[in-house]
């Protein structure tokens, strides 16, 4: 893998299932409609294993998060919400565990492909005597 592969700016050509994915996270109504249009433009600066991801929003607002791959670091979801998260690399993707989803990024074609899908958890009911 390159040290600077992931190196750029990337404006959205298109999302698929956005507002399905976007109400299942809990973003208000008024929120998806707004954002549904938005150029958003990801800019990442790759050095090795640092990294540096910003999404920039139509009018001014911005979401930063910096990390090392392989070590715990301070994240911040498309809602706003804070956490801590330990980000992967595997076969070349960036591999993010949100709090309730997970999302992998890879470059394909000189493209930053962004694949964000909902983790929904299965618990047992547990009898116990």
């Amino acid at each position: 893998q390159d040290n600077m592969a992931f190196t750029g700016k990337y404006e959205i050509e298109s999302d698929e299932n956005y507002d399905e994915f976007m109400k299942k996270i809990g973003i208000p109504s008024d929120i998806i409609e707004k954002g549904r249009n938005f150029k958003i433009v990801s800019e990442v600066v790759q050095n090795g294993n640092d990294f540096t991801w910003s999404q920039h929003y139509p009018g001014g607002h911005s979401m930063n998060n910096t990390f090392t791959i392989g070590k715990e670091a301070d994240l911040e979801s498309v809602s706003g919400k804070k956490f801590k998260a330990t980000v992967k690399m595997e076969d070349g993707k960036i591999i993010f565990d949100f709090p309730n989803y997970h999302h992998t990024a890879e470059i394909s074609g000189g493209k930053l492909v962004e694949v964000s899908f909902q983790i929904s958890k299965l618990l047992k009911d547990l009898k116990i005597n």
